[in-house]
């Protein structure tokens, strides 16, 4: 009987099954997109990008930005435009080191097609431009591409409309969108954890948005009941 011979390998995982490991716990992580409008709240995607940057559980971040968009953060921010590719960086106020910026008109870049797999999409915030394009699937931009396969694909798209008063257009235009499966969230402030500032409100409202896409973050306050309800309970 003839014996095998056998390679004198060292213990523990070759180097293929440590690379497949990498690639499994990246997997495990979120791609999201942020698409952000000209509807005014800069500040609501400033925070956002700021907490996705910071989130262990994000792989990768896709940032469009309209061309109303860019003008916001100009306006409300204080960025002014240059090289579209260090607006992250000017965002965040340091490289970054997740956020990809696509142009655009780009309505060929990777987030068009749904056979690119991305978690998850907010547009924060969302301009009532914007949510028309999308309740009634004109892809006429990347935005509203990606957020239209979002929709095809059965992915958790997040709408943060920012615009008061609603017209009859509007209401109908966030009905069609939410019976295609987008969540309606618009920019409400919340009083209940006694906010001090602009701050506590925005980071309070951007916590409630990602808790949405299965991004809960420490910073949200949660409401624990009043102490005569629970008082009633014991």
């Amino acid at each position: 009987m003839r014996l095998t011979p056998r390679l004198d390998l060292p213990g523990g995982r070759c180097e293929t099954e440590s690379i497949l490991a990498e690639n499994m716990a990246d997997t495990q992580k979120q791609i999201v997109t942020v698409g952000v409008t000209g509807a005014s709240g800069a500040i609501l995607a400033q925070k956002a990008l700021v907490l996705l940057e910071e989130d262990a559980r994000v792989a990768r971040v896709h940032l469009v930005v309209t061309e109303a968009g860019q003008r916001l953060f100009a306006e409300e921010l204080g960025l002014s435009a240059g090289d579209l590719k260090q607006l992250p960086s000017r965002i965040l106020g340091h490289p970054a080191a997740k956020i990809e910026i696509l142009p655009n008109k780009d309505v060929g870049a990777s987030i068009a097609s749904g056979s690119y797999v991305v978690d998850s999409m907010i547009v924060i915030p969302c301009s009532m431009g914007t949510l028309g394009a999308i309740a009634n699937g004109i892809s006429d931009d990347l935005v509203a591409r990606a957020a239209d396969v979002m929709l095809k694909e059965g992915r958790k798209l997040v709408l943060c409309v920012r615009d008061t008063p609603f017209n009859r257009v509007h209401l109908e235009n966030m009905l069609r969108a939410q019976q295609a499966g987008a969540v309606i969230m618009p920019v409400v402030p919340a009083f209940y954890h006694h906010p001090k500032t602009i701050d506590d409100l925005v980071t309070q409202y951007v916590c409630r948005v990602l808790a949405q896409i299965d991004l809960p973050q420490e910073k949200m306050y949660r409401w624990a009941g009043t102490p005569a309800s629970k008082k009633a309970e014991a």
